[in-house]
């Protein structure tokens, strides 16, 4: 019984893990591709000096990740120790690896750099305009005064 439980609710999970690593794989490779041609001032990509790192380490995050899924996939089919002992150590690199990504998508958000209008330090500048607020003060949209006609 134990035994049907833990391969039964593994084998899904599996399934979404690689699933999620496809599509950062094919995130990632869009990513790069942009990032080769020069189209990092794109407004739904921004570039800096880490960016290249952590594309690289991301596509190999991902491509690391998929193959450990096959190796649990495989342990999942066979379910003895020795395939234990190899998935377990795939997935302990391909975390290790996403680890080591995850960093440099920590230090490319701290170096920042070109992220469109919408990026960091972005303020409205035209927000709250006419309501009768003082500056930097934030104020309801619909304005001070109510509507002629609703019902309040």
């Amino acid at each position: 019984m134990a035994q049907t439980v833990g391969r039964n609710i593994a084998a899904p999970l599996l399934f979404l893990n690689l699933l999620m690593y496809t599509i950062a794989l094919g995130f990632a490779c869009w990513c790069t591709n942009k990032y080769i041609d020069g189209q990092t001032s794109h407004p739904s990509f921004g570039g800096n000096g880490a960016t290249g790192f952590f594309l690289t380490f991301a596509i190999l995050a991902c491509v690391v990740g998929i193959a450990s899924k096959f190796a649990g996939g495989t342990h999942i089919r066979v379910w003895r120790s020795d395939s234990l002992a190899a998935a377990g150590s795939a997935s302990l690199v391909a975390w290790a690896i996403t680890a080591l990504a995850a960093g440099f998508a920590c230090k490319e958000i701290n170096v920042g750099g070109y992220r469109g209008k919408y990026g960091p330090g972005y303020r409205d500048t035209d927000y709250g305009v006419g309501a009768g607020a003082r500056a930097g003060e934030p104020v309801h949209k619909g304005g001070a005064a109510p509507v002629a006609g609703t019902r309040v």
